[in-house]
């Protein structure tokens, strides 16, 4: 008994490491995109694109090796639907949004609003599956949005004629967190049943597919003449914020599940703030401090009560 005991809390807190690392890394997402916007003439559309076309032989072969495997369990239809839909929507509709907010927010103000993403999943999870919101995470609710509103009101500046740029990245950031958060819901159902790698894989290859049939529709930007320093990037974001962090997080959500990955991805605005003031010089204000606080304790108290 006390063997199975040790080995249940082993495997829990390998979960929170796998979880952590892959909330960090993550976080270095919003921080090479800001930082090709800033070197190089690259859209949002390109960029992402860019950025599936290095990731998606990872997925696909990745997808084929699990589907050898003599543990495989086929998808019925129904599954090999929602896989296609909940992939598309957490990292191909989530992304471009993101992507186009980047344009126009900082690293630090972007992963604060998508952070608010625990508090909508919560309130997913009470609209469609009926779970019932306690009175305490009401209160989180109420002190993370609190929270997000001093960050954001600390840093947008209502006489600048950038203001209006400023509000539409953060209300396509606030979209994304919305989408993400549909994605999360999804997957804590069905990884369960089809396994973290599986799905995984599929998931991510969909979006890859969604976002290249998505460029080579809209874009006239050829993918075959971009400066080397796009590449460079791209391939970067592709390895240590795509590839390597989605497996970590579907790991993670396998072992410790999805609610408390999520509330390890706490880490992740602290991490994208620290990082966005190393490598992009963005600065650290009170007011974002104060709202990142109010935020990760709102994030906390729901997953202790969860």
């Amino acid at each position: 008994m006390k063997s199975d005991s040790t080995n249940t809390n082993y495997y829990f807190v390998q979960g929170i490491l796998i979880a952590l690392c892959g909330a960090v890394l993550f976080s270095t997402k919003a921080i090479f995109v800001k930082i090709a916007y800033r070197d190089t003439p690259v859209d949002a559309l390109t960029l992402l694109a860019l950025r599936m076309v290095f990731s998606v032989p990872f997925f696909v072969g990745a997808a084929i090796f699990s589907s050898n495997k003599t543990t495989n369990v086929k998808f019925t239809g129904a599954q090999w639907m929602y896989v296609a839909l909940i992939g598309c929507l957490g990292y191909y509709v989530s992304s471009f949004l993101d992507f186009v907010g980047l344009k126009y927010v900082s690293a630090g103000i972007e992963r604060l609003i998508l952070f608010i993403y625990p508090t909508l999943t919560l309130l997913m999870s009470a609209v469609i599956f009926k779970v019932k919101v306690k009175p305490l995470q009401w209160v989180a609710l109420v002190v993370t949005y609190f929270g997000l509103a001093i960050a954001f009101f600390g840093e947008v500046d209502l006489h600048s004629p950038q203001n209006e740029n400023f509000l539409f990245g953060s209300v396509m950031v606030f979209i994304c967190a919305f989408t993400y958060a549909g994605y999360i819901v999804g997957s804590g159902r069905l990884i369960p049943s089809v396994g973290a790698s599986k799905f995984n894989s599929y998931a991510m290859s969909f979006a890859c597919a969604g976002v290249l049939l998505h460029f080579f529709l809209f874009s006239s930007v050829s993918l075959l003449h971009m400066p080397i320093a796009v590449y460079a990037y791209s391939f970067l974001m592709a390895i240590f914020a795509t590839v390597i962090p989605s497996y970590l997080v579907a790991a993670a959500i396998n072992r410790i599940g999805a609610d408390n990955a999520a509330i390890v991805g706490s880490v992740g605005p602290v991490s994208t703030i620290i990082l966005a003031n190393i490598f992009l010089n963005e600065s650290i204000t009170i007011w974002q401090l104060i709202g990142t606080a109010c935020i990760l304790a709102g994030v906390l108290i729901i997953g202790r009560q969860k």
